[in-house]
């Protein structure tokens, strides 16, 4: 286990953080397209890119975690927008 005692808590919290990131990126999470695109190519300046890859990072933590769900018989929640 990764040490998430509250799977639903911490993936909301996670979801959260997300949906932050992504408006700092300028991406809708219903376009997938567009978040690949987001997350694959480097921004021009320092501080977007720095929130693409979190924003990068954050989306590997919750797969890892939808994973790691699904491996103990869970259903993780859907991110909003998904």
């Amino acid at each position: 286990m990764s040490g998430f005692e509250n799977y639903r808590n911490e993936l909301a919290e996670i979801d959260h953080e997300i949906v932050h990131y992504a408006a700092l990126c300028g991406v809708d999470l219903s376009d997938r397209a567009a978040i690949k695109a987001c997350i694959a190519q480097p921004h021009d300046d320092w501080a977007h890119d720095k929130a693409r890859e979190t924003l990068r990072g954050l989306l590997i933590l919750r797969v890892k975690i939808e994973e790691e769900m699904l491996g103990l018989g869970q259903q993780p929640p859907e991110l909003a927008g998904w």
